[in-house]
């Protein structure tokens, strides 16, 4: 899922340990941490959850991991996410979907979604027909480039 040249391990280090926030400015970056967006990430392959999961909490998201688009509602009521970042193609319920039921429970979540599968198109296309259309991004996504769009918003 994320591209990772060798010549970036220095900007990942950075972003991870939340750069300029030195042990005596506690108080800051508390305050940053928690300004940032709370994301729930979807994915059915579990690897790339959790892997997303914990780059994201390097760079001080809080963050919810589900596996299934079922599971992520039951993960909304509780942690009522500012966004979701899900994959499309899954089982049990696709990423369209769940989108759509996470935009009918909480209209101010933002929602992204991604795929690395050329055959979504129907599913994006059934979405529109109901009305609702959602940022795509494609796989495979630069964990800094993800990261960035997050604390654009």
């Amino acid at each position: 899922m994320f591209e990772m040249p060798s010549d970036s391990i220095f900007l990942i280090d950075r972003f991870s340990r939340n750069e300029g926030m030195l042990p005596s400015d506690e108080a800051g970056s508390k305050q940053q941490q928690r300004s940032l967006p709370k994301i729930l990430v979807v994915d059915d392959e579990k690897r790339i959850a959790d892997t997303l999961t914990e780059i994201l909490e390097m760079s001080g998201f809080h963050v919810a991991t589900a596996y299934d688009g079922w599971d992520a509602l039951e993960a909304a009521a509780r942690f009522h996410p500012d966004y979701l970042l899900s994959d499309v193609l899954m089982p049990r319920m696709n990423g369209v979907d769940l989108a759509i039921a996470m935009r009918k429970m909480y209209p101010d979540a933002k929602i992204l979604l991604f795929s690395g599968q050329a055959g979504i198109s129907e599913i994006l296309l059934a979405g529109h027909r109901q009305g609702f259309e959602f940022e795509l991004i494609a796989k495979p996504i630069h964990p800094l480039k993800l990261i960035e769009r997050l604390k654009a918003q």
